[in-house]
């Protein structure tokens, strides 16, 4: 019999198997029509309105929400509790920073950004983690200063706790709803507000249950309940910041995305003798794809540029696209193109 980590294997073979054999037949679908199976443009119309609904609702909700966080880091005094409020005041800075870039995004102009501005939507949540990362150290080092200072009393009066209690678990449900909401979207941006939801969560059960048992137990567990809280924000947006970069500097499509592309541009026309190169990097939260395919040498120019311009075409109808470049050669011996790019 198999044992349990072979089954696995097994059963993640088929599932690679099975997504294949599915990018495949929506390659036949683009080569044999001409278009994407997928949403039309009223339903494309209507998921973006649902989008903007998402982040705006995201940002009024945190402006409620950090001046009820106020309110009880005012009547509580606790730094853990501090420190998830000034996590919510970045909220507010990171929300601004996330419509702005999806503003621009939604605003092309041609003569100053011919190739687009889909990178200034990881810019954005890369200037977002950086940030939240920040406040994460500041977070540490005064949480330090208190734990070896003579000064940790902390004690909440039966009114306080009631009303510190009664926020801060309002807060993280209004929270919750949100996280669930946001996730539901497979827009970037919006799915970084559900990670900052999400996140929220996090911070503000750690900050009540730290200033809780402060209050009944010993003062030091308070900045110590903050201190784990900045650790938690500097290894979550740390992760975030790596990835934006990588989609930054022009990272490679995954194999099986490449192995869709090939069968495509291989499917694309009978006249295509061989294909040199596919390379698909990304470019902000889209791919730029770079294909070089053989013509027979005697075909006119026309007709070599009607199938090159052509399977362009077929390339930037993939969602996942942003541009496509076909270069059109006639034999496939030569070094690659841009050996520069290669040293």
């Amino acid at each position: 019999m198999l044992d349990t980590a072979s089954e696995d294997s097994v059963a993640e073979f088929y599932q690679q198997q099975g997504e294949m054999l599915e990018g495949f037949n929506e390659m036949d679908a683009l080569a044999e029509r001409g278009f994407v199976p997928g949403m039309s443009k009223e339903e494309k119309e209507k998921l973006a309105r649902s989008e903007t609904t998402a982040i705006r609702l995201s940002n009024v909700a945190n402006m409620f929400l950090f001046a009820a966080k106020v309110y009880a880091s005012v009547r509580s005094g606790s730094l853990a509790i501090i420190a998830s409020t000034l996590d919510s005041l970045l909220d507010l800075l990171s929300g601004f920073i996330l419509w702005f870039t999806a503003f621009s995004m939604q605003t092309p102009n041609p003569y100053q950004y011919p190739i687009g501005k889909k990178r200034m939507q990881p810019l954005g949540i890369l200037v977002f983690a950086s940030v939240m990362a920040t406040l994460g150290l500041q977070i540490i080092l005064e949480s330090v200063r208190t734990l070896i200072s003579d000064d940790n009393g902390f004690n909440l009066t039966k009114e306080q706790e009631e009303w510190v209690v009664g926020i801060m678990l309002s807060v993280t449900f209004v929270k919750l709803v949100l996280v669930l909401y946001c996730r539901s979207f497979t827009n970037e941006i919006v799915k970084a507000y559900a990670q900052d939801h999400f996140f929220d969560v996090i911070t503000n059960v750690i900050g009540l249950v730290a200033a809780l048992l402060a209050n009944y137990f010993s003062d030091w567990l308070d900045p110590l309940g903050a201190i784990i809280l900045a650790l938690y924000t500097i290894r979550t947006w740390s992760l975030t910041v790596l990835e934006n970069v990588n989609s930054l500097v022009g990272k490679s499509a995954a194999p099986e995305y490449l192995q869709k592309l090939t069968y495509l541009c291989w499917n694309h026309h009978k006249a295509i003798r061989h294909i040199d190169t596919v390379r698909a990097y990304t470019f902000g939260s889209h791919y730029f794809v770079e294909v070089d395919i053989v013509l027979p040498a005697g075909m006119p120019l026309q007709e070599a540029h009607d199938i090159g311009e052509s399977l362009q075409v077929k390339l930037e109808l993939l969602p996942e696209i942003e541009r496509a470049f076909v270069h059109l050669d006639y034999e496939y011996t030569h070094k690659p193109e841009h050996t520069q790019a290669h040293h």
